[in-house]
């Protein structure tokens, strides 16, 4: 037999192998374009920090909004056009006023669950723009790939996609949704938040609300290799170091409404000029996004079959 003969079927495995490479490499690629890019965008400087009341802010909100309807996202007849506005302060002009940006896929089942991110930032101090990259524009796109995702694959529980305002002020949009929200908060099963994502030198995201929730614990898994998902800060004898309530998920858990919330430990950019998209780390947080959309899965999936089979119970 010829030599040529002999090695072709060498050849096309090795082409086949070499097609679904490129192919999965190609798939990745657009993936992380765009979510990259979203956040690249969120903390440039036209939208200048993002400071609640801002014009950034505003630049901030009819970014997601677009992306919303885009996606064909319904919003809640109890709000306009997506937005939920709530006061500041008791002044009445409009740099008091804070504007949550709120969205919903119905699912199977009537129970719910709100995936949340800050959409506000620290604005300018004088002259010095704090943009925000990974505070909070990396959970803001991760809320945008989630929502995409959704929009094409039919989730059992009602999805509510939330980017708040005014978190950097005392979670007060997230405080504002809880105390008026669009449906029952006992239809609400869980929150699960994303605050800072894109920023860890050594592969490490938090996954905290298992200390006061433990049930959640078997849903947080993740096949992403380099991705290491910690469990912890959530127990109130760690003082500061005890997330659960620095960011919007303290507002669900005041409510007794289980939380996850995912983020990194702080870094040196944080709350600083330099959280930029070029300090943040791209590879790490496309993981964590695909790690987080695995565990969102995971619970859609598993949680909501549970709830199907004892419709008594309140809480999984």
């Amino acid at each position: 037999m010829d030599m040529l003969f002999k090695k072709l079927p060498l050849l096309i495995v090795l082409f086949c192998v070499s097609c679904c490479a490129s192919v999965k490499e190609q798939r990745g690629a657009q993936n992380e374009s765009q979510v990259l890019k979203d956040v690249k965008t969120l903390s440039s400087t036209e939208f200048e920090g993002r400071r609640t009341g801002t014009a950034g802010a505003e630049k901030a909100r009819k970014f997601i909004i677009e992306r919303f309807k885009n996606l064909d996202l319904q919003s809640f007849p109890s709000f306009t056009d997506y937005i939920q506005s709530f006061t500041l302060s008791e002044k009445s002009d409009s740099s008091h006023i804070g504007e949550n940006v709120i969205a919903y896929i119905p699912g199977k089942i009537k129970e719910a669950i709100v995936l949340s991110a800050h959409y506000d930032h620290l604005g300018k101090k004088g002259s010095q723009l704090y943009p925000g990259a990974d505070d909070n524009a990396s959970g803001v796109a991760a809320l945008l790939e989630f929502a995409q995702y959704f929009a094409k694959n039919k989730p059992n529980f009602t999805l509510i996609f939330a980017a708040f305002d005014a978190e950097e002020m005392g979670l007060k949009g997230a405080k504002a949704f809880v105390a008026d929200p669009p449906l029952a908060l006992e239809r609400i099963k869980l929150n699960i938040n994303m605050d800072m994502i894109a920023h860890n030198d050594t592969g490490e995201l938090y996954a905290c609300g298992t200390y006061y929730y433990p049930q959640l614990k078997k849903y947080i898994n993740s096949n992403q290799s380099s991705l290491k998902i910690l469990l912890g800060h959530d127990n109130p004898s760690m003082g500061h170091d005890d997330w659960t309530n620095q960011s919007d998920q303290g507002a669900f858990h005041a409510k007794k409404i289980p939380f996850l919330y995912f983020g990194v430990e702080d870094h040196k950019d944080y709350h600083q000029p330099t959280d930029t998209y070029e300090n943040i780390n791209q590879t790490f947080y496309v993981q964590a996004v695909d790690g987080i959309l695995e565990i969102i899965k995971t619970i859609d999936s598993k949680l909501s079959s549970q709830i199907q089979i004892d419709k008594n119970k309140v809480m999984f």
